[in-house]
């Protein structure tokens, strides 16, 4: 996720870091190629006037925009449903460990709270780790003990073998006369948002836009933009490079931007920080135990949040 401060109007027109030009440099170079080569044949191709006018760009150029916008809006809803959803984790995981603290009566020195505060910790990297499928192998190693790092190594949904040690921990609690049965019933509640936290997540990071559609976005894009040079050239001559790679931006710059948020839990530059909402969310629970925070995280390299 991209953290910057804010900045001169100035200034933000020369921002490089943060933006997706790196990305589709190469592409509005090549409609750089096509432009000049456009004014230099003065619209003409193998010896033939290209027969193309502004009319049908403008026409085409109003309903690709419509297009994209939808697609654009698509996205970012994928992307805000899937930061509301951490948001969720972090007001549940509190919610829990307050509850079994308090109404569980349980004190901060005690090995049991410790053991719910490892669960809860544990079961958000999982989330993160399944999310963007890397190895929670060292996040468990410090949080939970070997046999549990073993039978986790072992299983396919790692969250949700957490959740199953989680609703153990309560009725256990319960059996041994902690808490009555309302209680109990109160904190199953939570987990049970747990788990539809975590298949909310999973909804998103499986279900992509479809296919077809994307494809025929990029097609039609592409398309407009490598053919709108000759179209401009014997209306506006020597600026048809630079309007045509002004329109471009405009419209691969969207693209590619509704491609990099339609995947909210991934690892780009625009995506969700999810390493440093994880790590959050620890630190929240600890916090609520009494336990002595480690340094704050440093800051952003090249304004990058992971």
């Amino acid at each position: 996720m991209i953290v910057r401060p804010k900045l001169h109007w100035l200034r933000m027109l020369f921002i490089w870091n943060g933006s997706v030009i790196r990305a589709i440099l190469p592409q509005l170079l090549v409609v750089l190629c096509f432009s000049l080569f456009a004014v230099w044949t003065h619209g003409r191709l193998f010896g033939h006037i290209v027969p193309l006018t502004v009319a049908p760009f403008t026409l085409l150029g109003v309903s690709l925009a419509i297009f994209l916008g939808f697609r654009n809006s698509a996205s970012y809803d994928r992307f805000w449903e899937g930061r509301k959803l951490w948001g969720a984790l972090l007001n549940v995981c509190r919610s829990l460990m307050r509850q079994a603290q308090s109404i569980g009566e349980t004190r901060p020195e005690e090995p049991r709270l410790k053991e719910w505060l490892a669960l809860l910790a544990a079961f958000t990297h999982a989330m993160r780790h399944q999310l963007r499928k890397t190895d929670p192998a060292q996040d468990f190693a410090r949080l939970l003990p070997a046999d549990q790092c073993a039978q986790l190594a072992a299983a396919r949904y790692r969250p949700t073998l957490i959740l199953l040690w989680l609703g153990q921990w309560v009725a256990d609690g319960k059996r041994q006369g902690r808490y009555g049965e309302i209680t109990a019933a109160a904190m199953d509640s939570n987990l049970s948002a747990l788990s539809d936290i975590l298949g909310g997540c999973e909804r998103l990071a499986h279900t992509p836009i479809p296919y077809a559609y994307s494809v025929m976005n990029h097609r039609v894009v592409y398309l407009y933009c490598f053919l709108l040079p000759f179209a401009l050239v014997g209306e506006i001559g020597m600026m048809t490079p630079v309007i045509s790679v002004l329109v471009a931006y405009t419209f691969i710059a969207i693209e590619a931007l509704a491609q990099e948020i339609e995947e909210p839990f991934g690892m780009l530059a625009n995506d969700l920080a999810l390493d440093n909402m994880s790590f959050n969310i620890e630190d929240s629970l600890r916090e609520l135990t009494g336990e002595p925070l480690p340094p704050a995280a440093p800051e952003p390299e090249n304004y990058i949040l992971t």
